[in-house]
C-alpha cells in the first residue's frame, strides 16, 4: 500500500541509518581514545575492574618510589660504614705502630686525630633525604620501617607490607652523646683501659702522653683491641645493611614487574583492537553512504503517487 502519511520504506531506511551512525560514532571514539571501554556505560563490569586495578597500580607506584628512597638510604649508609671501616683500620695500624718502644707517639697521635675527624665527617655525611642511619638517637625508637608492598585481597581489603631496619645495629655514633644519656654507638662506645678505671672511644682516644711503661703499653693494647672490636661490629653492621638493601631491591623489582602486569591486564580489558576498529570504521562508512542513498530513494518513492492522478 502506498501512503502519503506513512512512508514505511523511509522509516526503515532512517532507522538503519541512525543505527549505523551510532555504531560509527562508537568506533570513532574507540579510535580517538584507544579504549574499547572508556566509561561505565560501555561495560560496567570491565570499567569497574579496570578502575580498581588502575588505583592499585598507582599505589604500587608509590610503594616503588618509597623502596627507591629506602634503597638509596641503605646504600648511602652502607658506603659510609665501608669508609668508616677503612679509616678505623688505619687508626688501628697507627696504634700498632705506636706500640713499638721509642716511637714519637705525639706525631702518630696527630695523624690519628685527623683520622678521627674523618670518621666523624663520614658519619655525618652519610645522610640521604634527611635520614642518617649511622648517627641516631639511642633514646628514641631504633627501628625504621620502609613500605615494601601493597596488595588487595579477594574481600577488597588492602594490606601493606614493610621492611624493618634496626638502627641499633648500624649506629656508629649516638646523637645523644653530648647529653650524657647516651648508650654509645660503635665508634663512641666506651673502651676500658687496662690500668685504672678510665675509658676512651675510637673517636677520642689519645696516645700522645703514653710512655713505654707497662701500664701505658697495656692501655695502648686495650685501645688496639677496642678499635679492632669496633671494626668487627662495623663489618657486621655493613652486612646487615647489605642484606636490607638486597631485600629492598628485590621488592622494588617485584613492584615494577607487578605494575607492568597490571598495565597488561587493564589493557586486555579495556584497550581497543586498532586493527579491528580500523576495518570496522571503513565498513561503517560504506554502510553510512548506502544508508543515505537508501533514505533518499525511499523519500523519492512518494513522488510516484503523483503519477496516479495524471
Amino acid at each position: 500500500m502506498s501512503s502519503l502519511n506513512t512512508n514505511i520504506a523511509a522509516m526503515t531506511a532512517l532507522q538503519t541509518l541512525r543505527s549505523t551512525n551510532s555504531e560509527l560514532l562508537q568506533t570513532q571514539n574507540r579510535i580517538s581514545t584507544g579504549l574499547r571501554v572508556s566509561s561505565a556505560s560501555d561495560n560496567a563490569a570491565y570499567w569497574s575492574i579496570a578502575t580498581t586495578m588502575r588505583n592499585d597500580r598507582q599505589s604500587i607506584s608509590t610503594v616503588s618510589d618509597a623502596l627507591g628512597l629506602g634503597s638509596a638510604t641503605a646504600e648511602i649508609a652502607s658506603k659510609g660504614i665501608e669508609s668508616a671501616i677503612k679509616i678505623a683500620s688505619e687508626i688501628k695500624d697507627k696504634l700498632l705502630a705506636a706500640r713499638t718502644p721509642g716511637v714519637d707517639r705525639s706525631k702518630i697521635q696527630a695523624e690519628i686525630g685527623e683520622l678521627q675527624e674523618s670518621l666523624k665527617a663520614v658519619v655525618d655525611g652519610a645522610s640521604f633525604n634527611g635520614q642518617n642511619w649511622l648517627k641516631t638517637d639511642s633514646s628514641e625508637e631504633s627501628a625504621r620501617t620502609i613500605v615494601s608492598s601493597f596488595s588487595r585481597g579477594s574481600d577488597g581489603k588492602i594490606s601493606i607490607g614493610t621492611i624493618s631496619v634496626d638502627l641499633g645495629e648500624t649506629r656508629l655514633i649516638d646523637s645523644t652523646a653530648s647529653t650524657g644519656a647516651s648508650t654509645g654507638g660503635i665508634l663512641d662506645g666506651e673502651i676500658a683501659m687496662a690500668s685504672g678505671s678510665d675509658t676512651v672511644t675510637v673517636l677520642d682516644l689519645d696516645i700522645s702522653a703514653l710512655e713505654d711503661t707497662e701500664d701505658d703499653l697495656a692501655d695502648l693494647e686495650a685501645m688496639i683491641s677496642g678499635v679492632d672490636a669496633a671494626i668487627e661490629k662495623m663489618t657486621d653492621a655493613a652486612s646487615t645493611l647489605g642484606a636490607v638493601k638486597t631485600r629492598i631491591d628485590i621488592q622494588k623489582d617485584f613492584a615494577d614487574s607487578l605494575m607492568s602486569a597490571i598495565d597488561k591486564g587493564v589493557g586486555q580489558l579495556v584497550d581497543a583492537d586498532m586493527n579491528e576498529e580500523s576495518t570496522r570504521l571503513q565498513a561503517l562508512q560504506v554502510r553510512q553512504q548506502l544508508g543515505i542513498q537508501a533514505l533518499g530513494i525511499a523519500n523519492q518513492s512518494a513522488q510516484s503517487i503523483l503519477s496516479l492522478f495524471r
